[in-house]
């Protein structure tokens, strides 16, 4: 007796002073919600929203990065101070004979280039200008002066292999991708909110119907305990009554701590601190939509980043064979500088009457026995190219097939909304009709409690079927980047992002 009185207590506590318990907070603001104002609040300030916004901008500044490398750059490179002193090894040319001679010294060196390189040859081409002084402190003391006022030098690798011409075709496409995959990050936090917002809505409706029916099982013990004295129910549909209190008791404590465990997840999911109290208000059943396959699959194929990293990943592997084959055969590098030079013991001296510069090389380099190392790093990448064409056409049939299974499900779920309101409008009906009749004496405790039950299970599979309706309606958009209530394409202002 001492624990039920205690539990009838915790009870009266709890349905008394829940709503009361959330005022508790200083400076608490107070929201109501729809569904749309707490999928646009996500995506303006919801960590999730910030997490896609700067992964974006990753990939921008890639991209800049990318292209400022095939503009012209301006760099200026100086060693000052280079001190050094040490003995060094000198052989006389006519005895043989080796001596080690004091070498006391400090250079100097500033130079200034413009650099371009070349996307269609791969080669980088530099206009230079530099100036060189030596200090001679021993064996002798010297001062000399090295100018090059202008030079012009080309490097040219003639292998076959242009990492840039492999950049300009993977960059572009990297960063459509990165644009793309903005936009779908975006659309999953619609989804994400969308689950949370089902997620509260739901724990809401249980903790209300457990406030409602322990009310409504308190109203149908006491007429229990009445119809049992004058012996027209048993007493064990009256402990059945009683039972059902005390679950209906717990039921409450459970639906209390799980409504804030949610809230708390949907106010943290938003951007919203513990003294936001959110009301939600419950969503109609969505628009009739009717989606064809074709189209959605088309407008994914067209918009989403799908394609874009499936033709990425073969290129990536296209790459390492032409590296492969590049690097097993003969590698040959072009260097060409012209230009002119002077040297003087005085500043003005190194600029006068400057001579001619020319340098002209060729390196080679060719691996004559290797023991198929080269041939082993071909045959590998080939497989790697293999392995990536034969997952790319895995993924694409998956790919498809995920979409029609998601148009499918999109397609049945208003229906499925349409027979669960109604079959939750009935329910309601039921049991109020079952009620009356239990207060009249016509019916037992077990039929009432089956009505309870239905009702209750009713509004959660009409609350769980419009979370799916509005879960397949955002993962659609997702895929297909395509707003099917607006009629357009999901876009966005980038540059809007990048300035920001």
């Amino acid at each position: 007796m001492v624990r039920i009185a205690f539990l009838t207590l915790l009870t009266i506590i709890s349905v008394n002073g829940f709503s009361q318990g959330q005022n508790l907070l200083p400076n608490e603001h107070h929201l109501r919600m729809t569904l749309d104002e707490a999928i646009s609040t996500a995506r303006e300030q919801s960590p999730a929203a910030m997490i896609a916004k700067y992964n974006f901008l990753a990939g921008y500044w890639r991209y800049r990065t990318f292209k400022a490398k095939f503009l012209p750059s301006l760099n200026l490179n100086a060693t000052l101070g280079s001190y050094s002193r040490y003995l060094a090894k000198l052989q006389d040319a006519e005895t043989g004979k080796f001596n080690y001679v004091e070498n006391n010294n400090m250079s100097n060196s500033l130079s200034l280039s413009v650099d371009q390189n070349i996307g269609l040859t791969g080669g980088t081409l530099s206009l230079t200008s530099s100036l060189n002084r030596l200090d001679q402190f021993a064996p002798y003391d010297n001062l000399t002066y090295n100018s090059t006022p202008v030079s012009l030098v080309y490097s040219q690798p003639i292998n076959g292999y242009n990492s840039f011409r492999w950049e300009k075709m993977i960059e572009p496409k990297e960063y459509d991708r990165i644009q793309k995959v903005y936009l779908e990050s975006m659309e999953s936090i619609n989804i994400e909110a969308a689950d949370r917002f089902f997620s509260v809505l739901s724990a809401q409706k249980n903790l209300e119907m457990a406030e409602k029916n322990y009310a409504a099982t308190q109203l149908s013990v006491s007429i229990a305990e009445k119809r049992y004295e004058i012996g027209s129910i048993t007493n064990n549909e009256l402990l059945q009554l009683k039972m059902s209190l005390y679950n209906a008791q717990l039921e409450i404590n459970d639906g209390k701590m799980n409504f804030e465990s949610e809230m708390l997840k949907l106010r943290s999911y938003l951007g919203y601190n513990e003294s936001v109290i959110i009301e939600l208000i419950m969503p109609e059943m969505g628009p009739e939509i009717q989606l064809d396959y074709s189209d959605v699959l088309d407008r994914a194929l067209k918009n989403s980043s799908e394609n874009l990293s499936n033709e990425l990943d073969m290129l990536a592997a296209r790459q390492e064979v032409a590296e492969a084959k590049s690097n097993a055969g003969l590698n040959a590098k072009l260097f060409a500088q012209f230009g002119v030079n002077q040297k003087g013991e005085k500043l003005a001296d190194s600029y006068r009457n400057p001579m001619d510069q020319e340098i002209v090389g060729l390196s080679l380099s060719l691996p004559i026995l290797d023991w198929g190392l080269g041939r082993g790093k071909i045959k590998l990448a080939k497989s790697r190219e293999e392995i990536a064409k034969t997952q790319i056409e895995q993924t694409e049939s998956e790919y498809r097939q995920e979409i029609l299974i998601k148009v499918m499900q999109f397609n049945n779920q208003k229906m499925q909304c349409s027979i669960s309101a109604r079959n939750d409008s009935i329910a309601k009906l039921r049991y109020d009709i079952t009620m009356e009749r239990f207060k009249n004496g016509s019916i037992s405790v077990t039929e009432l409690n089956t009505a309870q039950t239905e009702k209750d299970n009713a509004v959660k599979r009409y609350i769980s079927d419009l979370n799916n309706y509005w879960k397949y309606f955002y993962s659609i958009r997702k895929i297909s980047l395509y707003d099917y209530l607006d009629k357009k394409e999901i876009v966005t202002d980038f540059n809007l992002l990048t300035e920001n």
